[in-house]
């Protein structure tokens, strides 16, 4: 693996996952560049804590006491390997918004990032609010990524964050400032529709729908590509953007298609889902997504995921936006060898040109 590569192929790894027998060293080491640990929780004064104390710092794992000492041990032994702490996530993001808008805490929480940091061995941290939906939230996210750069300074330091697609966090940020502090933002394309959305759809697509927007349901307009380009329209270094693509699927039952009511909704992750579910999937290259229809009894219905195909489809789209490379949620969920999807995106990434068929004429079109 280089010590330099051109576009950052990254994961994330749950902690949670060693339960399941996923260790660090179980990561397909050999094509991931970065590796975001999730999570670690905020307190209310802005110190930090553990998610799992046992899991983190205790557990036998990989010869160490702890993931977290595991990832250390994995990076020494990774030449070029850069790893972060992921802070936050959708269940642990609830202290943000009162700890951003207090100095004093952001003081705290600088210094006790800059601390977790070197104990640990990380190359930095990842913010990960879910997320900043006022222009108060907005400004008080950049105080605290500016708290951060001053405890993390570059290049000796990164710093990342997590961010959906969606116009109702990105316009309350200073995307232009933003651009200046981080190192990359991670762009979550995925969870596009599911139980919170009215009808069926894609949930990671890369382009939208074809057609007029107006006859196309809110819930299916949503894209990689539009976030890609809201970010890049308001002064965003597209350099520094991060595609996410999800190691797991969507299922809607009782839905045969997309733009359809459904009485269930489900997530798995993508090695659960069937093989022969994977091998037989609908490839949508017009909009850079794949799905599946179970019908069998008591099914899962129309069910959304993205396949090696797609994932070399999103590594071309990368190289020809000028991104920074892609990022997968999560590492656990993926599969090893030919199926996987981290493998499928870091061998295009690294390619000379694109993979068989290129998102060019596609891209152009798009709005």
């Amino acid at each position: 693996m280089s010590s330099t590569p051109r576009f950052v192929n990254a994961v994330y790894y749950p902690g949670w996952s060693v339960y399941k027998g996923f260790s660090p060293s179980s990561m397909q080491i050999d094509c991931v560049d970065q590796v975001f640990y999730a999570f670690t929780r905020l307190n209310p004064d802005g110190s930090l804590r553990f998610l799992d104390e046992f899991g983190d710092s205790q557990k036998p794992v990989d010869g160490e006491q702890g993931c977290l000492r595991a990832l250390a041990k994995l990076k020494r032994a990774t030449p070029g390997l850069k790893t972060l702490v992921s802070i936050g996530g959708g269940g642990g993001s609830a202290e943000f918004p009162l700890v951003a808008a207090d100095p004093a805490c952001l003081q705290t929480f600088a210094r006790s990032c800059r601390m977790f940091v070197d104990e640990f061995e990380f190359d930095g941290v990842d913010v990960d609010w879910e997320h900043p939906t006022t222009p108060r939230d907005g400004a008080n996210f950049l105080a605290l990524i500016a708290s951060l750069r001053e405890a993390l300074p570059s290049p000796q330091y990164l710093i990342t964050t997590a961010l959906p697609t969606g116009e109702y966090c990105l316009r309350n940020i200073d995307l232009y400032v933003l651009g200046q502090l981080l190192d990359t933002l991670n762009l979550m394309g995925y969870d596009f529709t599911g139980p919170w959305t009215a009808v069926s759809g894609h949930h990671a697509q890369l382009f939208p729908q074809l057609g007029p927007q107006e006859n196309i349901p809110p819930a299916l307009c949503n894209s990689c590509h539009r976030g890609v380009t809201y970010l890049t329209s308001h002064n965003f270094p597209p350099g520094k953007i991060l595609l996410g693509v999800p190691a797991y699927a969507r299922s809607f039952g009782g839905a045969c298609g997309i733009n359809e009511q459904f009485q269930s909704a489900e997530e798995m992750e993508y090695k659960e889902i069937p093989r022969e579910w994977t091998q037989a999937a609908s490839v949508h290259r017009d909009i850079g997504a794949a799905s599946y229809v179970d019908y069998s009894p008591d099914g899962k219905g129309f069910v959304s995921f993205d396949v090696p195909d797609t994932v070399r489809q999103k590594a071309d789209y990368v190289k020809q936006m000028g991104l920074a490379g892609l990022f997968y949620w999560t590492s656990a969920g993926d599969l090893q060898g030919a199926e996987s999807l981290v493998r499928a995106g870091y061998e295009t990434l690294n390619a000379q040109g694109g993979s068989v068929g290129t998102t060019g004429a596609s891209t152009a079109n798009r709005t």
